[in-house]
């Protein structure tokens, strides 16, 4: 019998605030999956990507008191796996490649079909960003921060996270075109 699913995130987030090793671990193990997800995203490989989970988690569990129960309990732990990921970003100083917002060259317009992309393909090609475009097309596209909140966070200007954004999305397009060819993804609109 599978026992951590007898408990609710609520009893289990309770038995964390009482520093409960087996609630901890049972914690762990109902959204080690989701978080890693989050933090593949961030990640140039998943040996970086499960050590950003594994100190999100630290993290989790030494600020777990802090939760009060407002909102959901995946949104608080999903907010502190992105931030993990963007400090240890940070910390490998890893400095950001930007190019202002005015210097980007406008790129032809394309529609892609992406019927036949598959979730894990994607994935893939996001973690082949260079690390600058998809700091910012993670936070941007899939976080839903501003330009501005980015700026803030990466401490960048909002032209270099647009530009940077802009790039990642010419990237993405290209190495679509060139990995799968035009007639699976790519049609000129123009």
């Amino acid at each position: 019998m599978d026992l951590e699913h007898t408990y609710s995130i609520e009893q289990l987030v309770n038995g964390c605030k009482r520093s409960e090793r087996k609630m901890q671990e049972m914690l762990y193990r109902r959204l080690a999956a989701p978080m890693l997800g989050i933090c593949l995203r961030y990640a140039s490989n998943d040996f970086e990507a499960e050590d950003m989970m594994q100190t999100g988690f630290v993290k989790v569990f030494k600020n777990i008191s802090n939760f009060r129960g407002e909102g959901s309990f995946e949104g608080w732990i999903r907010r502190i796996m992105v931030n993990t990921a963007i400090e240890i970003y940070r910390k490998n100083l890893r400095m950001l490649k930007t190019t202002d917002i005015t210097e980007v060259f406008d790129y032809e317009q394309q529609v892609f079909d992406m019927d036949n992309l598959e979730t894990e393909d994607l994935m893939k090609l996001i973690q082949q960003l260079p690390d600058g475009y998809r700091i910012v097309f993670n936070m941007y596209a899939i976080e839903g921060y501003s330009h501005q909140e980015i700026a803030n966070t990466l401490q960048i200007s909002e032209g270099a996270s647009k530009s940077q954004l802009s790039r990642a999305r010419a990237w993405l397009r290209n190495k679509l075109i060139t990995t799968e060819g035009e007639g699976n993804y790519g049609t000129y609109a123009g």
